[in-house]
């Protein structure tokens, strides 16, 4: 055994130019304490930016387009078709995958990007209100990955307080029974709750899990706590605000959230939410979980506790640094390579065989014009259409827990066909001659099977549709 699926297992593989490290353990670490810069050659939009984008359509969708053509269902849609254009809502997903592909294959750190689609993924953004659109690319860049090098407890913080997780979880409708805002609508005889959304996710699926035994009683109080949160609403812009706390929407006074009871300090309650993360950030049943989660992702679907201890130990002893808790993890996942097989989902999948065949992708700034998707034929292969042939949206899930790590979801026979048709739809992508021997001597622990099947054949489109769709590339 020579342990060569680990740069599969935690990164993408190594192709034929890309030396195999001596020392892989050492390698796997030292991308793990700097945040790599994004890889474009053209200009990458910021959260403001798409909020403006994302502003524009939803105004004008719904104060000019609906008044002008009520009743007027064709020229309704006729006018929203060309909106969708005007404001990018068919070309920013394009956009944000070209920009993370890119910069996933290029950095140079392919285990810090690893790490990020966890992250990302960890704290995800479903499909709704057009967030895949405008908002759920900046936030994974400016929000997950800007945290990725500090403690959990500022990843954490970001993510709850963004304005893709506020608007995600409808915390913006939350407003405080008994505060400002609260009474003042009670008297003119509206029925006043929270939404207990953003703070059940908080609780399952973010921190301690289901398994630290919190109550609904918990969840009220919480939501209580996370009321006055909001991306503000105004006329001009709708929702599409930066998010700040609104003291008028909070639930004054005390609240207590797993036994522990939060109050004021000052004349501002935005800190109650803060205290309680960092109570859960250092909760054990956090620590717990996301090592739980880390190992299912990258080693195998049923971790054991022998696996996740150095992980928990990391944890305890540097209060949640993550690059702490990065290197635990390589150590472990070094340790277990060849003992376990982990099935690839189809992203990483597709990316690992995207590095390995050298091929052509993703399309580049100078393919991606704001207006590519209008010129028929100029962009063959545009990434969102890609993504949704194998089954796998990046910003697109459809539960707030994100996209399973588990062999079982991803085996069903239509997606496998998927991945077998793959390498012959992207094989015009592929810059020249590959050498398949040195791919597989470099990426497959058992090399002798898939060499073996290889030298039988004769054209470079039979190894391909072979070595990729394969049992050794699937699993790492």
């Amino acid at each position: 055994m020579t342990k060569a699926n680990f740069f599969r297992k935690i990164a993408f593989g190594l192709n034929t130019h890309q030396a195999r490290p001596d020392h892989p353990i050492d390698w796997a670490k030292s991308q793990l304490d700097n945040i790599p810069d994004m890889v474009w050659d053209g200009s990458i939009p910021t959260i403001k930016d798409m909020l403006n984008y994302y502003g524009k359509f939803v105004s004008t969708d719904r104060r000019v387009l609906r008044k002008k053509h009520k009743g007027d269902r064709a020229g309704y849609e006729s006018a929203k078709e060309k909106l969708r254009s005007e404001t990018g809502e068919r070309y920013f997903e394009n956009l944000e995958l070209c920009i993370r592909h890119n910069t996933i294959l290029k950095s140079g750190s392919p285990v810090f990007e690893r790490l990020w689609m966890f992250w990302c993924n960890h704290f995800a953004i479903i499909d709704k209100d057009f967030l895949a659109e405008f908002s759920t690319g900046p936030y994974h860049r400016e929000i997950i990955r800007q945290h990725m090098t500090g403690q959990f407890l500022d990843l954490a913080v970001a993510a709850t307080t963004s304005w893709a997780m506020i608007h995600n979880l409808d915390n913006s409708e939350s407003v405080g029974p008994n505060s400002k805002k609260g009474l003042r609508l009670k008297q003119k005889g509206r029925v006043i709750s929270v939404n207990e959304n953003h703070a059940r996710e908080l609780l399952e699926l973010h921190t301690v899990s289901p398994s630290a035994g919190y109550t609904q009683d918990d969840v009220v109080a919480l939501s209580y706590i996370m009321a006055g949160w909001e991306h503000p609403w105004t006329k001009k812009r709708e929702e599409c605000n930066m998010v700040k706390f609104n003291q008028k929407l909070h639930e004054p006074g005390k609240h207590t959230v797993l036994g522990k009871t939060y109050k004021q300090r000052g004349i501002s309650s935005k800190n109650k939410l803060l205290d309680v993360l960092a109570d859960l950030a250092q909760h054990e049943h956090t620590r717990h979980f996301i090592a739980f989660k880390l190992c299912r992702h990258f080693i195998t679907d049923q971790p054991t506790e022998a696996m996740m201890a150095p992980i928990v130990s990391a944890w305890e002893e540097t209060g949640g640094h993550l690059p702490s808790i990065h290197r635990a993890l390589v150590e472990v996942i070094y340790a277990y390579t060849d003992d376990h097989l982990k099935f690839q989902n189809p992203e990483v999948w597709m990316l690992q065989m995207v590095n390995l065949a050298e091929m052509n992708w993703p399309p580049q700034a100078e393919d991606m014009t704001y207006d590519f998707i209008a010129r028929p034929g100029y962009l063959k292969r545009r990434p969102e259409k890609l993504m949704r042939e194998i089954g796998h949206m990046p910003y697109r899930p459809i539960q707030p827990n994100g996209f399973s790590d588990l062999e079982r979801d991803w085996i069903s026979p239509e997606l496998l066909i998927r991945r077998l048709a793959l390498p012959q739809e992207l094989s015009p992508y592929i810059r020249g001659q590959i050498n398949f021997e040195d791919i597989i001597e470099k990426n497959c622990s058992t090399p002798d099977e898939p060499l073996q099947m290889i030298s039988k054949m004769t054209t470079q489109l039979e190894k391909l549709q072979y070595v990729f769709p394969g049992y050794w590339m699937l699993k790492a």
